[in-house]
């Protein structure tokens, strides 16, 4: 069974159709990559997927719960996280602090407890500490825990966002223009470290991006949008090579 099933996904916004009739599946593990010219649906699709946008029809199925319709905090706890094309990191936190935002929905506390600081809120605290350097060490941010969000390098800064969502114990991690505003040597760390993502937690990743070199060299099936409507899917070496990929797409 797929882990992600949409199924004649659609949401129209003033009488313009957005997205129409939108199927996907993606597999257990597999990085998965949408592709398409600008203003195809792309984000519209993954605010569909978190909830952001309620769809006028269709269903959203993650491991065959159905998430239509339910609230972005509920389809975050069900287990689906996401990063943005413009960073939205808590710049003035530090990096430890960012990355304990993601751990609220499994380490919960009351604001009894908070505010009175009993020793659930300590223990509780104690423990998101260690979980979150754990997690800054994985993606090589330790040294930087400390470090106002926005006083990291660019590339860093995505790492954070990575590793914020991560922090969520996601099912799935959707990437929104992951490589947008990168030189050449951050977009290749940045491909190996979604690699590491997937292998290390054995995650399922579904990404949009422009690069095409980063998505021919990391995704292993592709789905194409035009005008809000599926074009191609397959392969991903299949779909780059669709002649009607190259005319939508690359304008050639």
């Amino acid at each position: 069974m797929a882990l992600l099933e949409t199924k004649n996904l659609g949401i129209s916004f003033g009488g313009l159709r957005a997205v129409n009739e939108f199927d996907i599946s993606v597999e257990k593990g597999q990085l998965y990559g949408l592709i398409g010219p600008n203003g195809a649906g792309k984000t519209t699709i993954f605010n569909l997927l978190t909830g952001v946008y309620r769809p006028d029809e269709g269903a959203i199925l993650l491991d065959g719960v159905n998430l239509t319709g339910r609230k972005t905090i509920e389809i975050c706890k069900a287990g689906i996280a996401r990063t943005f094309q413009n960073i939205r990191l808590f710049g003035d936190l530090p990096v430890l602090d960012n990355v304990k935002a993601g751990l609220h929905n499994h380490y919960p506390y009351s604001t009894f407890e908070g505010i009175f600081r009993l020793p659930r809120y300590f223990r509780t605290e104690r423990e998101m500490n260690e979980k979150a350097m754990e997690l800054l060490k994985v993606f090589g941010l330790e040294e930087y825990a400390e470090h106002k969000a926005k006083n990291l390098p660019y590339g860093q800064q995505r790492k954070l966002e990575i590793a914020r969502a991560m922090a969520t114990a996601p099912k799935l991690l959707l990437l929104d223009e992951p490589a947008a505003g990168m030189n050449p040597n951050e977009t290749k760390e940045l491909m190996d470290t979604i690699r590491f993502v997937r292998d290390h937690f054995d995650m399922t990743i579904l990404l949009i991006e422009h690069d095409m070199k980063l998505v021919s060299g990391i995704c292993e099936k592709l789905t194409v949008l035009n005008f809000g409507e599926v074009l191609t899917q397959g392969d991903t070496q299949t779909v780059l090579n669709d002649p009607k990929v190259i005319k939508a797409y690359l304008g050639e």
